[in-house]
């Protein structure tokens, strides 16, 4: 079906913020669940760590190589010698749980199997974001909602468009939900997969 809000131009606009917006949000669910840790090792576990690259705050992947030859092991080649030790301790000090070594060229990063409790504990912080997720749609939604209101009160568009457009965002509002819900279920499946 396509979208009624796409044909009227006064909402026009408000429908493409709508979908941009809450694609955003859904991206940046989907980043908060690449980088989160499970049993086995990727190389997104460290895309929230960053170092001082010359005084500018760098995220690891834009000074080093990262790659995971073992399912229990990321390895980190920074592309100058220098950045070693700084990379190895904000990957220490990160708060993930790691404990990096180094052999003064590559940081190697074992990742210890998750204990139950990691687990629960991993999937409790997810649900939390997930929640702060689907908040941040909800008020999308209510932008939505009164930027149509508007237009309706400014007689920009009949009352049978601002219904038919605020069934329409609620529907956008129902999929873009289910989408950041199945990406938890399906990352709590995959984290509690021993």
């Amino acid at each position: 079906m396509g979208s009624a809000m796409a044909t009227i131009a006064a909402l026009k606009d408000v429908h493409a913020q709508l979908k941009q917006r809450m694609e955003k949000t859904v991206e940046d669910f989907r980043a908060n669940l690449l980088s989160t840790r499970t049993g086995r090792a990727s190389v997104h576990m460290l895309d929230q760590v960053k170092v001082d690259y010359y005084g500018t705050d760098t995220p690891i992947s834009q000074v080093a190589q990262i790659s995971t030859p073992e399912a229990q092991l990321i390895l980190v080649q920074p592309w100058e010698i220098s950045l070693v030790p700084v990379i190895e301790k904000a990957i220490r000090t990160s708060g993930l749980g790691f404990n990096p070594m180094h052999d003064g060229k590559i940081i190697r990063v074992p990742i210890p199997p998750m204990t139950e409790e990691r687990r629960k504990e991993t999937i409790k912080h997810l649900a939390g974001i997930l929640e702060d997720h689907k908040t941040a749609i909800r008020n999308i939604r209510r932008d939505g909602n009164e930027q149509v209101k508007k237009a309706a009160k400014e007689k920009l568009i009949s009352a049978d468009d601002e219904k038919r457009a605020n069934e329409e965002i609620q529907q956008i509002t129902d999929v873009e939900i289910k989408r950041v819900e199945d990406l938890f279920k399906a990352k709590e499946k995959e984290i509690l997969t021993v």
